[in-house]
């Protein structure tokens, strides 16, 4: 009789062990990167130039008290690399990123979007052209970011039909493009705005209509993170669409706008990159 109760606690114990199993096996913490000049979705802390803060940051915070995980947003170089390292595994999200083909290769997208961000052509106020569609930027010279998309669409149209010369930074598209060495740079309206007026460069440049595109922001988790499993991904799309439904991107989104109007009136600390 005490054998067959020992067997039965026995087997009742092994039934649980996968649930206790993934239970441990679920992440307590989560690293983050990010595009470093995107203002003010994200941008390096002047006072800890090592991590990146903006809307993105905050609305991870967000999750991640909902669902009591750690998430810590870093810096870890120029757009292009922090890419490289949430391919990679080193890092397991990106704190946003439009959809593309090839990143889905490499990344699960948390759905829904949490912001449409529209992207637009950037040009000296001085050499202005006539610009009404895609095709009017053919045989002109353009700037571009590293691996940055604007939509699937407009990056096939891009790729067999424009000239574009790709650089790490937006500091240095602009800089080209005030030299007269580039016809035009591609880049997000508000981040553009943003970085722009922190360069004093607004006077100097506009953005042209309509936009090329206007795509939505998401959540990325690397194929390659340890932690990606499918509790995390369903926990992260089931707290971005109560967020989302709530309201809450938004108004962090103006928070943030902000905040980075404010840190610009003080002296920066943040190293050159």
């Amino acid at each position: 009789m005490r054998d067959r109760s020992f067997l039965r606690w026995l087997l009742i114990g092994l039934g649980l062990l996968p649930a206790l199993a993934g239970a441990a096996g679920k992440c307590e913490r989560l690293v983050a990167t990010g595009n470093p000049e995107y203002p003010p979705y994200l941008w390096r802390d002047p006072l800890s130039p090592d991590k990146l803060i903006g809307a993105n940051t905050d609305l991870l915070q967000e999750i991640g008290k909902a669902l009591k995980l750690q998430i810590d947003v870093i810096y870890t170089g120029p757009w292009s690399r922090a890419q490289d390292e949430v391919r990679t595994g080193r890092v397991d999200l990106i704190a946003g990123a439009f959809l593309t083909l090839s990143r889905l290769e490499h990344m699960d997208y948390v759905h829904p979007a949490f912001f449409d961000t529209p992207s637009v052509v950037w040009v000296h106020k001085d050499r202005v052209f006539h610009y009404a569609g895609w095709d009017d930027l053919r045989g002109r010279l353009g700037g571009n970011l590293v691996n940055n998309s604007h939509g699937q669409q407009f990056d096939a149209f891009a790729k067999a039909n424009l000239t574009l010369e790709s650089v790490p930074t937006l500091t240095q598209a602009f800089q080209k493009l005030m030299l007269g060495r580039t016809d035009y740079v591609l880049y997000e309206r508000y981040p553009g705005v943003a970085l722009a007026d922190s360069l004093g460069l607004l006077g100097d440049i506009e953005a042209l209509e309509p936009p090329i595109s206007s795509e939505g922001l998401y959540l990325t988790l690397s194929h390659n993170s340890a932690c990606n499993d499918p509790w995390l991904r369903g926990q992260l799309a089931k707290k971005m669409t109560e967020l989302d439904a709530a309201g809450v991107p938004e108004a962090i989104l103006q928070r943030n706008l902000e905040r980075w109007k404010q840190q610009q009136l003080q002296p920066s600390t943040v190293p050159n990159q």
